[in-house]
């Protein structure tokens, strides 16, 4: 274990100053110390944010993932058309189930997909999947043109069918699933072209009656018991979230998630949103709309869902993907375009790295994409923290850490803060888990200030704060755990960030 002072010597020159005096032959050797840390501004995969790579199967043609390509995503990597490369822990899984629009799910495809999970724990990253039957837009004779019905989605009892059959799935493999996007009904599992709940664009009804909201409400319950509770499920409408919330005669301003009632796992607090039309027009094309019910119109809704969207994203979790450059330069960066205002505002944790890349291409050119890579979800930094230097074995061990967000958003999943602390002679491990909840380390400054149980042997003893996943089965993995954005304090091989300080205890 001698191969760590070195470098923790190193560390400690580069990566941080201390404001610790025990130099000073007045200064009292037990005095805590403030060690103050440098940001860095590298980009760098860290887990469930940033830019997400797309990946598609059809149970009629089954193509599973490669845990060796899957492991590459977490170097850099570019996607056809883009002019940009970036580091990824998440994949996109689309389960196309186009054999099984009237029938069970067979035992062999349930395989199929259990091996796909099992790939994104061999490579280090987590999926987000969604379930659909139909990803085709048939053009025709109709009021929309480019897409005509029939749409080709399921009934409610075979989607009902089958996500009973997935739930063990989704139960078992809930350590690599960042979250799960809806999906099942609509074409694209976008919850809009749908044959069976009901059609709201102009080639049907053109808004949603109460039958069809009670048929979603339903499906989307069932999904919500199907998934463990502290995994979210998104949605591709805001509205949608507030039906299922407060009825199918809900208003568009109804009340939004509080501080108080975030993370607590109810059902409103799992519920977040994946927008496939980010910035795409001014309303996203219908994602901030009232699609009405059977005793009132469709109309639009785009300040107050968009305001709801707002404040109820500060605390669930929000991706998707960019579909359209019509909406520039509104879409670029600023000061022409509002891409990172509108991504911080909606507390953005993802978006695809493979569509639209016309879009994703001018942050490029417009010199925000760097930013935008870097800010995705969190991106937490240590400014200073203060430890004691010295203390006897039954002494508190009181520290108080501040720590910048400067991420549009904080983690949507629970972890561990653990502080670590090794011996540096026998290389012994003690851990102390902090009280603190990342989830609400929120953008801006965090200061956790916190006294611990002691009881350490006497000896000299380095200090790591770990971030670890929750998970059993992954929370010894570095790939899994959170790295701060510091010079001179990851340690890749166990996932601890380094506080570059040591601990006498006597």
């Amino acid at each position: 274990m001698k191969r760590y002072l070195p470098l923790l010597g190193l560390l400690l020159a580069v990566g941080c100053s201390s404001d610790d005096k025990s130099s000073d032959q007045d200064q009292d050797e037990d005095e805590p110390t403030t060690i103050t840390y440098t940001a860095s501004q590298d980009d760098f995969p860290n887990p469930e944010r940033g830019f997400y790579h797309y990946s598609d199967t059809r149970a009629s043609n089954y193509s599973p993932l490669d845990a060796d390509e899957l492991a590459t995503y977490r170097s850099l990597q570019t996607a056809d058309g883009a002019s940009y490369s970036v580091v990824s822990t998440l994949v996109f899984r689309y389960f196309i189930l186009d054999m099984y629009t009237a029938a069970p799910l067979e035992e062999s495809f349930l395989a199929k997909v259990q091996a796909d999970f099992a790939a994104a724990r061999d490579a280090g990253v987590k999926l987000i999947p969604r379930f659909t039957y139909t990803v085709t837009a048939t053009p025709g004779d109709c009021p929309e043109s480019f897409i005509c019905p029939p749409y080709g989605d399921a009934a409610k009892a075979t989607v009902l069918g089958h996500i009973g059959q997935l739930k063990p799935l989704l139960q078992d493999n809930a350590d690599v699933i960042a979250c799960v996007q809806l999906g099942f009904f609509g074409t694209w599992g976008e919850n809009y072209y749908s044959d069976y709940f009901g059609d709201a664009s102009g080639n049907d009804q053109g808004k949603l009656l109460d039958q069809n909201w009670t048929d979603r409400i339903e499906v989307l319950q069932a999904m919500l018991d199907a998934t463990p509770r502290h995994i979210m499920v998104q949605v591709r409408y805001p509205q949608f979230k507030q039906r299922h919330t407060y009825g199918i005669n809900a208003l568009t301003n109804v009340a939004a998630l509080t501080e108080t009632e975030a993370f607590s796992e109810t059902d409103k607090a799992r519920i977040g949103y994946h927008n496939d039309c980010f910035l795409a027009s001014a309303d996203d094309f219908g994602t901030y709309e009232d699609y009405g019910n059977s005793s009132s119109p469709r109309t639009g809704a785009n300040t107050v869902l968009r305001q709801y969207f707002a404040d109820d994203s500060k605390y669930v979790v929000v991706g998707g993907e960019t579909c359209s450059d019509g909406y520039s330069p509104q879409n670029d960066c600023a000061p022409a375009g509002k891409a990172e205002k509108e991504m911080s505002d909606l507390h953005y944790s993802y978006l695809n790295m493979d569509y639209n890349n016309e879009v994703n291409n001018d942050w490029v050119t417009g010199g925000c994409m760097d930013n935008i890579k870097k800010r995705l979800g969190y991106r937490f930094a240590l400014t200073t923290g203060t430890y004691p230097t010295t203390l006897t074995e039954d002494d508190k061990i009181d520290i108080k850490l501040t720590i910048e967000n400067s991420g549009f958003t904080s983690p949507f999943k629970a972890r561990p803060a653990q502080l670590i602390f090794r011996n540096t002679t026998s290389g012994e491990i003690i851990v102390r888990t902090l009280a603190t909840d990342v989830r609400r380390w929120f953008p801006g400054t965090n200061t956790i200030e916190e006294s611990l149980e002691g009881g350490l042997k006497a000896g000299t003893w380095a200090l790591y704060l770990n971030l670890p996943d929750a998970a059993a089965t992954i929370n010894k993995r570095p790939e899994y755990s959170i790295r701060l954005a510091n010079n001179g304090t990851w340690d890749g091989a166990t996932g601890y960030n380094s506080l570059n300080h040591t601990l006498a205890v006597k």
